[in-house]
């Protein structure tokens, strides 16, 4: 497959308190339609704009973003968002959240919504409200409702970041099962080493601000990827590298 993704000698630069601040510096990157990338990095260093960018949510920048061979210059259907928080509307029901983002052809199609939610795992839950929800559960609906606007790519800022662990290892799960089945590109964000190893084919290594890319690491966990094991625990210990020296490595203690 080709590149879905191709991004140019980007840079991006903000005011800040009438201050020039570069959060990001020269990023050249292409990736392969249908594949699952990781970008990480520390706090600051421009993992999140760079997705807001891809996505269309910021359009004033240095260089050249292209998505599915265009030039991007807003957010569109065939670029989906997944936030950190959820964003659905309280006042409306976990189905009709979904009904509210489809196109005007799609609003009275029942099915494609169910089909949605049942790929989710919530065909039992169309008729809560948000508040009904646990923070998990509300992630899955605002999966499903970008799912369902049949997007060529899937971007998802830190989706897991305010959940706990057995709801993020759970979700995790579930969109690697999503992204075979849908054979759909998806870039996540995250700050976390495990997450981006565990779900990336490659991973992206951030610098701190200016963001530049310090390297890409291809992440081969075999047929079936398990958190645990050799492989897993050499591209993860690869990674770790990247953001500490030998010395930094975190001591093991016994007790």
């Amino acid at each position: 497959m080709g590149n879905i993704v191709e991004i140019k000698h980007l840079t991006k630069n903000f005011t800040d308190k009438e201050k020039n601040v570069k959060a990001l510096d020269d990023i050249n990157l292409e990736i392969k339609e249908g594949s699952f990338v990781s970008i990480i990095g520390g706090s600051g260093c421009g993992k999140s704009t760079m997705l807001r960018i891809i996505g269309g949510l910021e359009t004033e920048y240095d260089g050249e973003v292209l998505v599915g061979g265009e030039n991007v210059t807003a957010p569109s259907r065939d670029k989906g968002f997944i936030f950190q928080d959820h964003r659905l509307l309280p006042w409306l029901t976990v189905k009709e959240n979904i009904r509210f983002s489809l196109p005007d052809s799609q609003k009275k199609n029942d099915e494609l919504i169910k089909e949605y939610l049942s790929l989710v795992g919530l065909s039992n839950f169309e008729n809560a409200y948000p508040k009904q929800l646990s923070g998990g559960m509300s992630q899955r609906v605002a999966i499903a409702r970008a799912l369902a606007n049949k997007p060529k790519i899937l971007l998802l800022d830190e989706p897991f970041g305010a959940l706990d662990a057995i709801t993020k290892v759970n979700l995790q799960e579930e969109l690697l099962k999503i992204w075979k089945k849908e054979n759909i590109t998806m870039i996540i964000v995250t700050h976390d080493i495990d997450e981006a190893v565990y779900l990336g084919q490659k991973v992206v290594v951030m610098t701190p601000r200016p963001g530049r890319i310090k390297d890409i690491h291809t992440v081969n966990l075999g047929t079936v990827r398990v958190r645990t094991g050799e492989l897993f625990t050499a591209a993860r210990d690869e990674i770790y590298k990247e953001f500490f020296k030998e010395s930094e490595l975190p001591f093991s203690y016994s007790i």
